[in-house]
């Protein structure tokens, strides 16, 4: 899982490490949509480059399968290559065999500069909340497990994100977080690592006025999260992106539609969870019982 939700992979490379993730059928089948509409419009690779973004090596990766191009290229693309709604059309079938790393940089990108962040999260701590015992524990937890230089490198990266909450940038960014409660009563990493997490959030929801922390209770018999974790994030230009993952895959959605509906699911969620004030009680006096 990349480090939106908290989880084992590389934050930077959402499926496969060390670099892009295998291609598929349909990733080499949208590059072929992309050549043969290029070349109809008399346009070298560093020609369709400058009007979509990239460079004239990133194009080439398009266009043999081994890049996921990013919603960008798709909206500049339909205008540079003659607006045949070919590439939209051939964009809603791409799939990835290992992972969506191009869709999680982008996101950690969207991330940098975001006014807005929501994360709803069923199964883990989220990277942004982990101290760093604890996100140790989750790198060592779920298998294939990795050498020590590789989980000191990933905790690194985790630890390092924790900026993005500082109020101090020229416009802060508003946190929301969901949490569920038996995600807190795991005790990953045993209680000596549970202790010092409760800690850890309680503080951080006390000295960031831009963070906002609810907790699921164990018995919620109307719930909207039932299809799993989501996170939305809202861009500087007002416009809103959202971010779901699962067992070796990430997806950005761009969509408005589909982002219509988790925005409708996440507002659902923050009134079935118990209130920031409500929430840091509950977290006290599981602090209390450890």
């Amino acid at each position: 899982m990349a480090d939106g939700t908290g989880g084992t992979e590389d934050e930077d490379e959402g499926g496969k490490a060390g670099g892009e993730p295998e291609s598929s059928d349909s990733l080499r089948t949208f590059g072929a949509v992309v050549q043969a509409l290029r070349n109809h419009s008399g346009l070298s690779r560093e020609e369709l480059g400058r009007e979509v973004g990239y460079s004239k090596h990133t194009v080439a990766s398009v266009e043999v399968g081994r890049r996921m191009p990013d919603v960008d290229f798709i909206d500049l693309g339909e205008a540079a290559l003659g607006n045949t709604g070919a590439l939209k059309a051939a964009y809603k079938h791409l799939t990835r065999e290992q992972g969506l790393a191009a869709w999680f940089r982008r996101w950690a990108r969207l991330e940098l500069t975001a006014i807005s962040l929501y994360t709803y999260e069923c199964r883990v701590i989220p990277g942004l909340l982990q101290t760093e015992a604890y996100a140790r524990a989750v790198s060592l937890s779920v298998p294939p497990l990795a050498g020590e230089a590789a989980v000191g490198q990933r905790v690194a990266k985790r630890l390092d994100r924790h900026k993005l909450l500082s109020t101090d940038r020229e416009r802060p960014c508003a946190f929301s977080f969901i949490l569920e409660q038996a995600v807190l009563e795991r005790w990953t990493g045993g209680p000596d690592v549970t202790r010092e997490l409760y800690d850890h959030l309680l503080d951080v929801s006390a000295r960031h006025w831009n963070v906002e922390l609810q907790i699921m209770p164990l018995r919620q018999p109307v719930h909207a999260g039932h299809d799993g974790p989501l996170q939305l994030l809202e861009t500087p230009e007002n416009r809103w992106f959202a971010y779901s993952e699962g067992q070796k895959n990430g997806r950005l959605i761009a969509d408005p539609k589909e982002i219509s509906v988790l925005q409708q699911r996440y507002a659902k969620l923050r009134s079935q969870a118990l209130t920031p004030d409500d929430s840091r009680g509950l977290l006290e006096r599981m602090r209390g019982a450890l």
